[in-house]
């Protein structure tokens, strides 16, 4: 069964469709790539699965369960909107760190205020947080505040506030596109051992080789629209549309 199926998806806003029927799947440990022009579509997808944007029409499924439905109004419920949003975690490009706290602190917060639900203690948090920031090769950055912290680390910490809720899928959204080539290395590294640890990705990325190399499938957006999607290297090497096929003579181009 796969984690994630989206059918028929479309978004709006006022005469301009930004999503056009977008259908497409992803099993469990999957990495998936969406790649395409600026205005393409891609971020509002992204927000639409992260219920940011609620979409117009379409069905968003995850596990088997119904999260979204278009027609069924019991499944738009704000009080409900917290709750789908745990299914999914979102690393923003511009990092999105509160600069008052601490990298252990950015890490933390969200569990910390869902304690009385989860049960957990303070001290539980503490260490599950100092093992992500670890992981992501921070751990002696913890008591660091972002303003200390080069962007390509701001990044990483960013990537282990996502994965602290434990996501069925994180979701990136051009996480390297506010950063320097030295730094988008770094980052790039993190997001290719998560994928070689089967952890189940949505990246939107501008980065062509990357998305050829570490995804299971890539999608190609244009107006709003998948022009074309499958294997990475087939889509990438041997695009069949003429519209990816000028996409990336572009992208070979610069």
């Amino acid at each position: 069964m796969a984690i994630l199926e989206v059918n028929h998806l479309e978004k709006h806003f006022g005469s301009t469709k930004v999503l056009n029927d977008i259908s497409f799947s992803l099993e469990q440990g999957q990495a998936l790539s969406i790649i395409g022009s600026s205005g393409s579509g891609k971020t509002t997808l992204l927000r639409c699965l992260n219920f940011l944007e609620v979409p117009d029409q379409g069905i968003i499924s995850v596990n088997g369960n119904t999260l979204f439905d278009a027609n069924d109004p019991q499944t738009q419920l704000e009080s409900e909107i917290r709750k789908k949003r745990l299914h999914f975690g979102l690393v923003f490009q511009n990092f999105n760190l509160f600069p008052q706290y601490t990298a252990l602190q950015n890490v933390t917060l969200a569990r910390e205020l869902m304690m009385k639900e989860s049960g957990e203690t303070k001290e539980q948090i503490l260490s599950a947080g100092r093992e992500l920031l670890a992981q992501m090769g921070l751990a002696d950055r913890a008591d660091h505040y972002p303003h200390q912290l080069s962007g390509g680390q701001q990044q990483r910490v960013a990537i282990a506030r996502a994965l602290a809720l434990h996501p069925d899928i994180l979701c990136f959204d051009e996480p390297t596109s506010a950063l320097d080539p030295e730094l988008t290395g770094e980052v790039l590294r993190v997001i290719r051992n998560l994928a070689e640890q089967k952890t189940t990705m949505i990246i939107v990325t501008h980065e062509m080789a990357f998305a050829r190399d570490v995804a299971d499938q890539v999608i190609f957006m244009d107006g709003g629209f998948i022009v074309e999607q499958g294997d990475p290297h087939e889509v990438i090497d041997h695009p069949k549309e003429d519209r990816t096929k000028q996409f990336l003579s572009r992208y070979s181009e610069n």
